[in-house]
């Protein structure tokens, strides 16, 4: 027992591995239960459901953390809907028609997404590192979308629509954290979180009914693999998760904390290959290396940017 008395056990980076771990596996997971749920409808009973497991944690708070300006209120709802619905609904649409893997490497340029438009648009300072990042960032989404087989003549559409759409789901998400960067020191991440969660299970109302409307069967032909991963997408990865990385994040170094998320490629890659039959290829590897690469050096100095990814398609 004194062994273990004197064993430090990191438990900031044990939350941190745990919810990266939980994130690399919900792609392959999103896939299978893709193919059982409708877009629409996984998503409105995903955010429904946990916006019922973050209820109670509403009642332990101070009121007066959680009122929320009614000038802020408009910014809120439209950062809320680009960020949630808008950027989960074509997420998982791309999820349908590309890998596991690719959409899990690819939602890694949305850091480097935001170091540019911060740049051309919001006139942020950028060093020259972070533009040699971007640029590596973006020839490493290009090889992976398999734009470099034009010039072979081999270039394939197979995953193209979806890798296209898991990129614009990252600019969407990108676009609603700009819209909403003067509201993240103002209200706490429960907050805006539980914002969120309501506005995307609003949003979805509609379509969900207009999909039952015309295919009512396919809730009956929901297996229990469907229903283990509604239950994983919803408490996992959009609650247990998110807890684990904003408490670690409070524990230790946001800049340290930004290179666990360099494993869920791995995991991403190490569940695919068996549970989908995925496959990895040689250019997707030279892809995800200068992606790596490119965030890294593309957010050196900017902790905010390179925080994005944390919050997209977690919450």
């Amino acid at each position: 027992m004194r062994i273990f008395n004197l064993v430090k056990i990191p438990w900031p980076y044990l939350a941190l591995v745990i919810a990266h771990i939980i994130w690399g596996i919900v792609a392959v997971v999103g896939k299978l239960t893709l193919q059982e749920f409708p877009v629409m409808s996984l998503s409105f009973l995903r955010f429904a459901f946990a916006s019922l497991l973050l209820t109670p944690f509403f009642f332990n708070v101070d009121r007066s953390k959680i009122k929320i300006r009614s000038q802020d209120l408009p910014r809120l709802i439209l950062a809320s809907l680009l960020m949630v619905p808008i950027t989960i609904a074509l997420g998982y649409e791309g999820l349908k028609n590309t890998s596991a893997i690719h959409a899990s490497v690819l939602s890694l340029v949305i850091p480097i997404s935001s170091i540019i438009v911060g740049w051309l648009f919001l006139k942020e300072h950028i060093y020259f590192i972070n533009l040699v990042g971007s640029l590596l960032g973006i020839i490493g989404a290009g090889i992976i979308l398999g734009i470099h087989l034009l010039f072979f003549g081999n270039f394939s559409t197979e995953n193209l629509t979806g890798d296209l759409l898991i990129l614009l789901s990252g600019l969407t998400f990108v676009a609603g954290t700009i819209l909403s960067k003067d509201l993240l020191s103002k209200y706490s991440p429960l907050v805006l979180t539980g914002v969120a969660f309501l506005v995307a299970t609003l949003a979805f109302v509609l379509p969900t009914a207009n999909e039952y409307f015309q295919n009512p069967n396919w809730v009956s032909n929901v297996s229990i693999v469907g229903i283990l991963g509604f239950l994983y997408i919803s408490i996992l990865s959009s609650v247990v998760a998110f807890f684990l990385m904003e408490w670690a994040l409070k524990k230790t170094d946001v800049v340290k904390a930004n290179l666990f998320q360099y494993v869920e490629p791995a995991v991403t890659a190490t569940v695919a290959v068996p549970l989908l039959g995925e496959r990895i290829s040689f250019s997707f590897i030279i892809g995800t290396v200068l992606i790596v690469l490119g965030v890294y050096w593309g957010t050196l100095g900017k902790p905010h940017h390179h925080h994005l990814i944390y919050r997209h398609h977690r919450s």
